[in-house]
Order: C-alpha cells, then sequence, then structure tokens
C-alpha cells in the first residue's frame, strides 16, 4: 500500500471508529433510559441492568455505521482540501479514483464489519435481550413485589401490595380474579401473604383473609386462614414467547417456516434488508468522496458540496426504511432495497472514472 494511501485511510479509520462510539453510546444511553424502570420499580441490580442494555449495543451500531463513514469521509477529505493535501497528491499525478481509493478501502472493512454484525451477532444478542427482557418483565416475583401499585400480569389478574418486608413477606394484599369468563369475578383480601416455588410451580399464598363474589345476585363471602392462589402461568408465558425477526438467523428469515401472508412477507423482507443495509457503509463513504473530489477546488470552502451529500445520502438512506416496510405488502419491492444501494454506487464509480473531470485541481 503506498503511503499516502495508509495516511488517509488510517484516519478515516481513526474519525470512524470514534464517531461509531461516539453516536453509538449517544443512542445507547437514550435507549437505556427506557429500561431504568426495572431498576426503579423491579428491583434489579446495576449490573442486570447493564446487561440487559449492552445487548442492544450490536443493532445500534449496525445502524449507526453507514452514518459514521459518512461523517469520517466528509471530516477526513474536507481537512486534506483545507489542507492542500489533495491538491499535492493531484499533482504527484494521482486521479480522482486513487485519490478515493482510501475511502472505498476503510468502506469495505466497515461493510464487512456490518454483515458480521447483521448475519450473526444481531440475531445472538437480540435474542438474549428479548430473554432477558421477558425474564425481568414478566417474572411473578419482581411484579407481584411492587408496592402500592395495582398490577395487571395477565389480562383478568389484578393484584395490589401495600408493602413488603425483608423477608418476603407481603403485607395489605388485594387479588381480583376475572380470568375465567365462565365465572363471576373473585376478589381477595389478605393481611399477609409470599411467595413460593412448588412442584407444580409458583404458588401465592395469603394468610387472614376473605374470598368474596357474586353468585346468583347474592354476595358470597368467605374468610380464610390461608388460601393457595396458582400463578404457574408466568413461566408458561415465558416459553410461548414467539420470535422476532430481529433474532432469527438469516436462512430462517429468507425460508421461513409455518409462516403465509404478512407474517412471512414481514420475515422476508427483514432478511433482504439484512443483505442490503450492511453495503451502505461502503456506498456512502464512495458516495461522500465523489462529490467532494467533484469539481474544482475553491479554497473559500466546501460547504455546498457537503450539503448536497448529506442531502443525497439522507434520501438513499429514507428510501431504504421505507423500501423495508413498503415490502411488506408488496414483495416485489425487495428488488428496490438492492438497486437503491447499487444505483448510489454505481454514480460513485462513474463520477471517479470519468475522464473527462481529470484530477483534483484548483481555480487559480
Amino acid at each position: 500500500m503506498y503511503r499516502y494511501n495508509s495516511y488517509i485511510a488510517k484516519h478515516l479509520g481513526q474519525a470512524a471508529l470514534l464517531i461509531t462510539i461516539s453516536l453509538t453510546s449517544i443512542i445507547w444511553l437514550t435507549q437505556a433510559l427506557r429500561f431504568i424502570d426495572f431498576i426503579v420499580n423491579r428491583g434489579i441490580s446495576f449490573v442486570s441492568f447493564l446487561e440487559l442494555t449492552m445487548l442492544l449495543v450490536p443493532s445500534l451500531m449496525l445502524f449507526v455505521l453507514p452514518f459514521a463513514m459518512l461523517c469520517a469521509v466528509l471530516y477526513v477529505y474536507y481537512r486534506l482540501m483545507m489542507d492542500s493535501e489533495l491538491l499535492v497528491l493531484s499533482g504527484a499525478g494521482l486521479s480522482r479514483f486513487q485519490v478515493a481509493m482510501p475511502a472505498m478501502q476503510v468502506g469495505l472493512a466497515a461493510t464487512l464489519i456490518a454483515y458480521a454484525i447483521s448475519l450473526y451477532i444481531l440475531p445472538v444478542s437480540y435474542h438474549e435481550f428479548k430473554n432477558m427482557q421477558s425474564f425481568l418483565r414478566d417474572n411473578y416475583a419482581s411484579l407481584l413485589l411492587q408496592e402500592g401499585v395495582f398490577n395487571s400480569p395477565v389480562d383478568g389478574l389484578t393484584v395490589y401490595i401495600r408493602d413488603h418486608d425483608k423477608n418476603g413477606t407481603l403485607h395489605g394484599i388485594i387479588v381480583h380474579d376475572s380470568r375465567d369468563s365462565k365465572k363471576p369475578p373473585v376478589t381477595m383480601m389478605a393481611e399477609e401473604g409470599k411467595l413460593i416455588q412448588s412442584p407444580q410451580g409458583p404458588r401465592f399464598i395469603m394468610h387472614n383473609g376473605n374470598r368474596q363474589e357474586i353468585q346468583d345476585g347474592k354476595l358470597s363471602f368467605l374468610n380464610f386462614d390461608e388460601y393457595t392462589l396458582d400463578i404457574s402461568f408466568y413461566t408458561a408465558g415465558e416459553n410461548a414467547r414467539p420470535s422476532q425477526p430481529e433474532e432469527m438467523f438469516l436462512g430462517d428469515l429468507l425460508f421461513p417456516e409455518n409462516m403465509t401472508g404478512l407474517e412471512a412477507s414481514r420475515f422476508m423482507a427483514e432478511g433482504h434488508n439484512r443483505l442490503s443495509w450492511p453495503l451502505f457503509p461502503m456506498a456512502l463513504a464512495m458516495l461522500a468522496v465523489s462529490i467532494l473530489l467533484g469539481g474544482e477546488f475553491n479554497r473559500r470552502g466546501q460547504w455546498q458540496r457537503i450539503v448536497v451529500t448529506v442531502a443525497v445520502s439522507g434520501v438513499a438512506l429514507a428510501a431504504s426504511v421505507g423500501f423495508l416496510h413498503l415490502a411488506i405488502q408488496n414483495p416485489w419491492v425487495i428488488t428496490l432495497m438492492y438497486v437503491n444501494v447499487g444505483l448510489w454506487m454505481t454514480m460513485s464509480v462513474w463520477w471517479l472514472t470519468d475522464w473527462k473531470r481529470g484530477p483534483v485541481k484548483s481555480p487559480d
């Protein structure tokens, strides 16, 4: 590799890495705040909270990589222009394509990283994220131990706990059970209770309370010393959690089993998005460098070309997201997902290799 090539590629790689980490961290922080409820109301440890939210990093990084490459190319090549380094390279006889080669090489490396995330790291991390989120959100202990809140863990069941002590005993319990539509609703109140794990599944044991229900238009009132409520539906709900497209591998998305109609189209669209989106880091790098190197160099600044680059890149990315949603209803739109990214790459190569434009030059 020529020295100028490694010099530019090094600065591009450093800028792309810094921007990727910065943007990913900012978006991760905004996403992590959505799960602060797990610490405040559900009592999980900060380590568990951090583990849960860090599983989102691969999906965020995959989204950020195209923007990072675009910003890195704009920053590095603009600085090279302002320092007249590109004019020196042009004076040495380098063509636009040769000057742009480092951007394409770093863009290719970013695309390979994006494919590694898209095809393997993302489904693995997102699967773990959904499993952990489901456990923390639906775990019966964390739900029923919330104080002063009317919890509805499943349709038809509402639980209220006034407070609980350090040994796990619950106080001031109200349970309203209307899960069975064929039977009248039942309301139970108890002075205290406790959660236990029996061989048949989790149970909610209540002490010193009463059970109320309407039978034949009359109120039936029953006092009890101990009453057992079956809450094994929690564990059943965890095992029955449906898989999301983001946590499935490419083969399962492109060839979904036991699916038809919109559900199958949704999975196929996500599969093709896994193949087309990772191309954007290289596509936007090529697009940015081709626009910046087009025309004559002007010391008064290149802000017009930067604005054009950002605008065109925004259109390309917005079109990709739009085609993804349209492909669910119209499978033929999947072709446009590849045409979109391929079109900008082809135009960038043509712009860089157009012999009439020659090397970068100054109007002076």
